[in-house]
Formats: C-alpha cells, sequence, structure tokens
C-alpha cells in the first residue's frame, strides 16, 4: 500500500514536471498546430514512458536485450529532464527582467522616432524667410508644432488645421500636457519585429538558453562517467597499527554497478585503473551489479585480472539484493575475489572484517557485527567493509578503527548531494565518529542515468599509517 501510494506520487511530480517543460520549451515558443509543436508534444509523452521502462524493465523480468534499449534513452532524459527544469527555473526571474528591458528600450526608440519626426519638414517657405509665430490657442495643435510666417501670411498645413478644429470640438480631448500613447507595432525595434510578440521572443531565448545549459550539463556528466574513474589518495592514521603496516595501501572501489549501460569495457577500465596503482589489497565495499549473473556475468569477468599482494575482498551492496545476491557471491568468488559475509581475516598487522549490507535483513542476511567483530583481539587494529555508511554506529560500538563505504555516489547529481546528506551521516570522504574513522567513496560507476554532476567517480588509495612509524 505504502509503495503504490510513493509510486503514484512519482508519477504525479513526473506529469507535471513534464507540463511544466513542455509549456515552456513547446507551448511558449511554437505556434499552434506547426509542425514543431506536434514534434514537441510528441516527444513529452515518449520521453517519461521511456524513462518509466528503463526503471521497470529489470525489476520486471524483460529481456536483458530489452533493458539496454531502453537504460540508454530513459535514464539520459532522466538527467536531462532534471537539469532543464533546474534551468528554466532560472529562467523564471531572467524573464520579466528581459522583458521589462525590452520594453524600456521600445519606448525610448519610439519617442526618439516620434521627436524626429514632428515639426516643419526642411525646405519650406517659412524656414527661410521669417521668424516664427506661434499658432493662436484656439487652433494651437497637441503637438503645439510652431509654424513660420512669411511675406503671405501664417502658413498652416491643412492636416493640422483639421485636426486642431477636431480638437477644439471635441468635449473629451485629453489636456495638452497628457502623455502620447503607446506606439504602434511598426514602429517597434527592428530585432523585434520579426517576431509575433515580445513575449515569443524572450520565451525563445530564455528556453534557448536554458536547453543548451542543461543539455551541454548532461553531455558533460555523461563524459565524465564514461571517461571512467580518477584516483584519489588519501594517508589515514591508525593508533594501533604497528610500525610494519605503515604505508599499507587499500584500492577502494564501489558502487562499479555493472548494468544494461555499463558494461564489460566499464568494467576493464575500473581494473586496469585499480592495478596501475599497485595496491596491497583491493576492497569492492559493494553495489557491484544491477542485473542477474545471467546477464552480467561476461561483463564482471575483468575483475579476474585484480592485482594485489594480500588479495582482493568484497562485500554486498544493496542492489546485489536485487540482482540474487547468493548467485554473485558464487560468481566474484569464481573471478578470484574473496566475499566477506559477516566474516574477517587477518592481514599483516590489522584485521580486516566486513559486514553485509542492510538490504540483507529482507533475505534474512543482514549484517552480523558480532559475527564478524565480536570475538577479534580489541588489541589490533580493525578495518571494516560495510557497503552503507549509516552502520557507522555500530561500527563505533565495536571497536572499529576505520570504517569503508560506499553506496552514497557523494549525491551523483547535484543537488542530490543535499537529500543524500539528510540520509547518509557521512556523503563523502574522511570523517572522524569518536575513534572510528568513517571513509566513504563517490563511487567508480553510476546508477540510472550515466551521468555525474558534481561528483565525480573515484577510485581511492587509502594509505594507512602507523603512529609508531
Amino acid at each position: 500500500m505504502v509503495f503504490a501510494l510513493v509510486g503514484l506520487v512519482v508519477l504525479a511530480l513526473l506529469g507535471a514536471v513534464h507540463r511544466y517543460v513542455w509549456r515552456r520549451f513547446v507551448g511558449d515558443t511554437t505556434a499552434p498546430g506547426s509542425r514543431l509543436r506536434r514534434a514537441g508534444t510528441v516527444a513529452a509523452f515518449v520521453l517519461p514512458l521511456l524513462t518509466v521502462g528503463a526503471m521497470t524493465s529489470g525489476r520486471v523480468g524483460a529481456p536483458f536485450w530489452l533493458q539496454q534499449v531502453l537504460a540508454w534513452p530513459g535514464f539520459l532524459w532522466l538527467a536531462c529532464l532534471l537539469y532543464l527544469t533546474l534551468a528554466l527555473l532560472v529562467g523564471e526571474v531572467v524573464r520579466p527582467v528581459l522583458l521589462r528591458v525590452l520594453a524600456r528600450r521600445d519606448a525610448a526608440r519610439t519617442g526618439t522616432e516620434t521627436g524626429t519626426g514632428s515639426g516643419t519638414p526642411s525646405g519650406t517657405p517659412a524656414e527661410t524667410s521669417g521668424t516664427p509665430t506661434e499658432v493662436p490657442d484656439e487652433t494651437r495643435p497637441r503637438t503645439e508644432e510652431l509654424v513660420t510666417s512669411g511675406s503671405a501670411g501664417v502658413s498652416a498645413p491643412s492636416e493640422a488645421v483639421a485636426r486642431t478644429a477636431s480638437d477644439a470640438s471635441d468635449p473629451v480631448a485629453e489636456p495638452e500636457t497628457e502623455p502620447m500613447a503607446e506606439p504602434a507595432a511598426s514602429t517597434l525595434a527592428p530585432a523585434l519585429a520579426a517576431h509575433p510578440s515580445r513575449r515569443l521572443f524572450v520565451s525563445r531565448v530564455v528556453g534557448g538558453a536554458a536547453a543548451a545549459a542543461g543539455l551541454a550539463t548532461v553531455g558533460y556528466g555523461t563524459y565524465g562517467v564514461l571517461r571512467g574513474p580518477s584516483v584519489q589518495r588519501i594517508t589515514v592514521p591508525l593508533a594501533k597499527l604497528p610500525r610494519a603496516a605503515h604505508g599499507f595501501r587499500i584500492a577502494v572501489v564501489s558502487d562499479i554497478h555493472i548494468g544494461p549501460i555499463l558494461g564489460r569495457a566499464h568494467t576493464r577500465r575500473i581494473v586496469d585503473t585499480i592495478n596501475a596503482t599497485s595496491p596491497d589489497l583491493v576492497a569492492v565495499v559493494g553495489d557491484l551489479v544491477d542485473g542477474s549473473v545471467a546477464d552480467l556475468g561476461s561483463a564482471a569477468e575483468p575483475l579476474a585480472a585484480l592485482r594485489a599482494r594480500h588479495g582482493s575482498y568484497f562485500v554486498t551492496g544493496n542492489h546485489e539484493y536485487f540482482s540474487g545476491a547468493e548467485q554473485w557471491i558464487d560468481h566474484v568468488r569464481e573471478l578470484g575475489l574473496v566475499p566477506l559475509e559477516n566474516a574477517r581475516v587477518e592481514i599483516e598487522g590489522f584485521d580486516l572484517a566486513g559486514v553485509n549490507d542492510i538490504a540483507g535483513e529482507t533475505e534474512g542476511q543482514g549484517p552480523d557485527f558480532v559475527r564478524a567483530l565480536g570475538d577479534r583481539d580489541r588489541g589490533r587494529a580493525a578495518v571494516l567493509m560495510a557497503h552503507q555508511p549509516v552502520v557507522i554506529h555500530d561500527a563505533v560500538e565495536h571497536g572499529v578503527d576505520l570504517q569503508l563505504s560506499g553506496h552514497t555516489h557523494g549525491g551523483q547529481l547535484w543537488p542530490g548531494n543535499y537529500l543524500a546528506e539528510l540520509a547518509n551521516p557521512t556523503v563523502a570522504g574522511l570523517e572522524r565518529y569518536g575513534d572510528t574513522q568513517l571513509f566513504v567513496s563517490r563511487g567508480a560507476g553510476a546508477w540510472g542515468p550515466p551521468v555525474r554532476v558534481g561528483a565525480p567517480s573515484d577510485i581511492t588509495v587509502v594509505e594507512l599509517a602507523s603512529r609508531q612509524a
């Protein structure tokens, strides 16, 4: 019941956002019945359907080829929708300013044209002979035109006389000091005359700028994901770490998210990047895949090429439990990784422990800190692999010195980092909780849209430092 209600709210929100985007990009910028409007309206219906299909096809067991067909356009449009909407909201602030500026410019130009067009035409006899005399009040036009006097007497254009007579007989004639009426459309600036209206011109300018900004943001974010993660390095001092283990290097990688979009080539880039750092140990901290072993087993095979002096270790993330966790645990074991299912191993100078993800609780396979850490020698340093940062308080309780986590993606799509902060104690980087330090990786892949904005993907080499050294 709760999930159905959430689903309805999400669908209603998507519908409202798409309606707003259609209005600003299509309704306000195209003519009714035009080809562009028809094309934009079709896109406004098709694109959200692709997004819903991309998000649900894997869960409902659709063929993998169909998941791949839907994933690219569906998830990319989701990212585009976010940044196009944000750009349009900024445009709502700019729009009235532009309208006001253009209105003032048009008024100024109209006033200038009216002022230069009044008066007596050059080259008339009155211009070259005699002095100007003012027409009497009872026949003076509203514009107070001055008429020159010549040898033949006072002369005035017939149109001015006719208009003056009309004004004199009109009982509701405006006072002489009343400002002139707004100029006709024919007097507008040439730059605006090509458009049906000033509002249409502003809508097209704001819409074009918003489209350029939104699509450029998504394009750059996609390039960052497809290029592969960068390598970050941090040093973490541990009070209990012996001198012999000083400088021990752990390559931490999380949230690889092998799936319909990021496949075997993505896995190969990550493996090559890790191996280039020559780590002592590799820690794969969950969310390795988004799909079954049957669909993605071959895409994960490059993991067999990981090289580290003390081996490679793996713990489950929440997405493994959406994809068949037991099968994936068996598969990564076949690839040479060591799954730590609420278990612990002794490494040179410290204990390395791993716990299952919280999502495993629905299958009776949740985290068990007592099993993983309960009987250990607390005089030794302990490093814990746990996918979600929220278990940090359990780690503190069990005397863990350093917890390695992922899950947050660093927010992945700004301003998603602010939402991630609401659900996680640390979104990215290293922080201390009592005697325990928590390091959270931004992850090496992406979930949903293959796009990252403000949270670049990374692989982090954590170098342990002994205070005794």
